[in-house]
């Protein structure tokens, strides 16, 4: 078993009530559901959405006839189970995005949204998102982009003291990155995914013109310049749709979780899955896989 590195964990949080519903940001889950839509396959098998919290996005997901929803925190999970309620469609797994319980091959799609900013190695997890993924599988991923048009006029300023157009990530709060779109490609293609499309996003985020102009009118204006993102990409959220290519694993083993300690195969036995291989043992409670190697105290 190797390190990884540190997780960004919601354990407990109110994010979805204090940031989503309370927290002005209409404007920007309305500019997202568009390009999800844009983005999303008609039809699919299976998804994983990566990031799932509290299932903000689920919903969103129609065209795939099984969703499985990974988070770190159990707690964003249980609210996701509370919102979704019980339904074989759903998968709900507390996991570490770089050591994902499950088989090579796993998936037809996957989503993260507003979670690659907290990854400290974006690179290892994309590498790991690659290896779940089926051949020809779709992945849509949202980041935050360093090379924005707020971020550019602040260093113009000098109101800022790091670069927006250097390649290396940002770390302007624990565990919170901004990334330039060219490092975000070059990793993408590393990892195995072809760039198929590419929105911008949030080009009005600020906060006079969400208070000023009603949401359906500044989320329209929005809509109409997503596409502008195919030659440049100056927003501070930028939405990306690939298809995994070569790089994936060899063989897919039978069944569908994977110890995250061993790699080995497990079988499904709730209410707890042991590894037969390294020992490792996974709970099953309230409706939640758990296969955080090192679970925090809660």
């Amino acid at each position: 078993m190797t390190d990884t590195p540190p997780v960004c964990n919601y354990e407990g949080s109110d994010y979805q009530t204090s940031f989503w519903e309370q927290g002005g940001r209409a404007y920007e889950d309305a500019c997202e559901a568009i390009a999800l839509k844009k983005l999303l396959p008609a039809h699919g098998e299976h998804l994983l959405e990566l990031g799932a919290g509290a299932g903000r996005n689920t919903p969103r997901y129609t065209g795939y006839g099984k969703i499985t929803l990974v988070d770190y925190s159990r707690t964003q999970l249980l609210q996701a189970r509370a919102r979704l309620g019980d339904s074989a469609r759903y998968r709900f797994v507390a996991a570490d995005i770089y050591r994902l319980p499950f088989v090579n091959d796993a998936f037809d799609g996957a989503t993260m949204i507003r979670t690659l900013h907290h990854m400290a190695d974006a690179p290892k997890a994309l590498n790991e998102i690659r290896r779940v993924l089926a051949v020809d599988a779709n992945f849509i991923l949202e980041y935050a982009n360093k090379r924005n048009w707020k971020s550019m006029l602040r260093y113009l300023l000098k109101k800022q003291t790091w670069s927006p157009y250097t390649l290396e990530p940002i770390e302007f709060e624990t565990l919170n990155f901004d990334f330039h779109p060219k490092a975000i490609r070059t990793w993408l293609k590393t990892a195995g995914f072809n760039v198929e499309k590419t929105l911008t996003v949030s080009h009005f985020r600020v906060g006079f013109l969400k208070r000023a102009v009603p949401t359906n009118i500044l989320a329209g204006l929005d809509n109409a310049l997503q596409w502008t993102g195919s030659f440049a990409q100056f927003t501070p959220s930028v939405f990306t749709s690939t298809c995994a290519i070569g790089g994936g694993g060899q063989s897919k083993p039978e069944g569908f979780f994977a110890c995250p300690a061993c790699g080995a195969a497990l079988e499904d036995t709730p209410p707890t899955i042991t590894c037969p291989h390294c020992g490792h043992a996974y709970s099953v409670a309230d409706g939640i896989y758990d296969f955080r190697v090192n679970p925090p105290a809660e």
